[in-house]
């Protein structure tokens, strides 16, 4: 199946009903009208050149024009590749990976674009959203011309999104995401949240994380939902968004979770339709999963995947969960067969710890990265990297990757144990542990915490102490007024330590 015959089907289904919202500027397009806006777009990507294959980079906030612009993209058999807005200044780094031959972007990223086109040969067509610009066309004027379409190539195992990693463990990497895999992860992913037509998603992370991609933008559209997509988020605007919306589903990362339990416990309610929260983009703690299901008696479900995927490795389901089911998230999916395998490739008994591998639908590779392509894809397995489990029953815990376990005086220490044992603590929002080098121990842990300004930061590390199997004589603890994030909404540990390093 294709991604954007989710819209076609919508439009001959249930015309009427709303596809998309773009909740900053209350926009709305119904399917019909949604259906018809991705084939003027389609029309204007084939005037301007683009042909099956070719990259079409997106470079702008969250918008009714992004999304339209996305489905355009693969309605031509044409790749979108996505850039966040915050990486600016490296998008030179971007466009000379993917080298696309359209470049769609908002007026206010105007000089980044300018500055990193100059850099390629040939120089891409540039198209504005805003209207003309010196050399630039207007995105507007153009789809106003409604220029006719082309035939679709119609190819379920051509790449349709160059979906970038985050850039933990290296320069980022365009994993390379094919239509048919990555709807039949997203419908397997639209069962285990038993999404119906009447349900209203609602994501204010950035479109150009695949985890928007599978979680609001796919998965809904499986079933005919609703789609609400925000670029400017915050606590207060966001609550009521998802009320005025009437969202029941909130695709978000732990931060934004956070918010809006936050607001909730002021406002003395949840958002009046909300059914579920998921979490994605990084590790939901413990607390946070125990405080909607108690205070706003509501799931939060708990997503584990990555870039290289088009879906999930594991998924909760949107019920209220016991205490001892918290720490997990839940079954693998059916699209895809997990396995936990040691170091020499070998499949772990059950409840041993070992690296998360997994068969079944993935991307084809990296974009040009053939060797970081063979690493990844190695033995017939994708290898996430991350360290985990699966029980008796298949529930997956993920206990954090590799390249970020702390070796402390011989002994591993995996960050997330100390940060789900710090956050659990009264004041404390959210926090990160890194590892800095120490002549003495090997590493030194650092934790850094959001929270009550007043925290007493000897006590935490006093409190912490009985409830994880490590001597935290060493760790040191700092709070922050915030964490830096990275745009796939996962903490900037690179960062976190980077500082670190600079105040030792």
């Amino acid at each position: 199946m294709l991604m954007h015959q989710l819209v076609r089907d919508g439009a001959v289904r249930r015309p009427d009903r709303i596809c998309f919202r773009w909740v900053d500027r209350d926009r709305a397009l119904t399917f019909a009208q949604a259906a018809e806006a991705i084939e003027a777009s389609a029309g204007m990507l084939r005037h301007l050149g683009a042909r099956k294959g070719d990259r079409v980079t997106i470079f702008a906030h969250n918008g009714m024009d992004y999304l339209v612009s996305m489905f355009a993209c693969w309605r031509i058999g044409a790749i979108s590749a996505l850039v966040n807005v915050k990486f600016a200044d490296e998008l030179e780094y971007y466009l000379g990976d993917h080298t696309p031959s359209i470049i769609i972007y908002t007026h206010d990223m105007s000089d980044a674009v300018r500055r990193a086109a100059k850099a390629l040969s040939p120089t891409p067509r540039l198209v504005c959203m805003d209207g003309p610009q010196d050399g630039a066309e207007s995105l507007p004027d153009l789809l106003a011309a409604r220029l006719p379409a082309p035939a679709d190539p119609a190819d379920e195992t051509a790449i349709a999104h160059l979906s970038y990693t985050s850039g933990t463990t290296g320069r980022p990497k365009g994993a390379c995401l094919a239509h048919e895999p990555t709807m039949r992860a997203t419908n397997c992913i639209a069962e285990r949240l038993r999404i119906t037509a009447r349900d209203v998603s609602f994501g204010p992370t950035a479109l150009s994380s695949s985890y928007h991609l599978v979680g609001n933008l796919l998965a809904p559209l499986h079933r005919g939902a609703t789609v609400n997509v925000m670029g400017r988020w915050t606590a207060q605007t966001g609550y009521d968004a998802l009320e005025s919306s009437g969202a029941t589903m909130f695709v978000a990362n732990p931060t934004l979770l956070t918010d809006i339990l936050e607001v909730s416990r002021a406002r003395g309610r949840a958002p009046t339709k909300l059914r579920f929260g998921m979490s994605g983009g990084g590790p939901a703690p413990q607390s946070l999963k125990r405080a909607w299901r108690d205070e706003l008696r509501l799931p939060l479900v708990e997503s584990y995947g990555q870039s290289e995927l088009g879906g999930f490795v594991a998924l909760g389901e949107p019920v209220l969960a016991p205490d001892e089911k918290l720490g997990s998230i839940g079954l693998s999916l059916p699209d895809k067969d997990v396995r936990i395998l040691d170091a020499d490739g070998r499949e772990t008994r059950p409840g041993e710890l070992g690296e998360i591998c997994l068969t079944g639908g993935y991307m084809v590779g990296y974009w040009n990265r053939p060797e970081k392509t063979a690493e990844t894809l190695r033995g017939g397995f994708l290898h996430t990297g991350d360290a985990g489990s699966i029980d008796v029953d298949g529930i997956v815990t993920m206990r954090g990757r590799f390249a970020e376990l702390i070796t402390v005086a011989d002994r591993t220490w995996f960050p997330r144990d100390v940060e789900e044992a710090l956050a659990a603590q009264d004041g404390v929002r959210e926090a990160a542990v890194v590892g800095l080098p120490d002549p003495k121990i090997g590493e030194r842990p650092v934790a850094f915490v959001t929270g009550d300004a007043g925290l007493d930061l000897d006590a935490l590390k006093a409190a912490i102490a009985p409830s994880v199997d490590y001597d935290v004589s060493s760790l040191v603890i700092r709070r922050i007024d915030r964490f830096p994030m990275t745009p796939t909404g996962k903490i900037a540990k690179a960062e976190l330590r980077a500082s670190a390093l600079a105040a030792s």
